[in-house]
């Protein structure tokens, strides 16, 4: 179908699992620390609560990866 349309997918190889396997991991953890947890009265609610939880992720959640710091303060060094 993408073919079809002339839509280009982009990829570091063909098919390579390790294109997705960040972002897999990222909704893995949005799903278990978030989403699982609430029960949304509407899209809108949704919206705000994962707005919220974003930016306590990037924010205020320590992550290993950038040593216990967090992904906004990686970015900005």
């Amino acid at each position: 179908m993408l073919a079809a349309r002339k839509i280009k997918i982009s990829m570091d190889g063909k098919a390579a699992w390790r294109d997705n396997v960040f972002v897999e991991r990222l909704w893995r953890t949005v799903k278990f620390e978030e989403v699982y947890l609430k029960s949304y009265r509407s899209l809108v609610d949704a919206h705000e609560h994962l707005e919220t939880y974003f930016r306590f992720y990037n924010e205020r959640r320590p992550h290993t990866a950038h040593a216990g710091g967090t992904p906004g303060a990686a970015y900005r060094a």
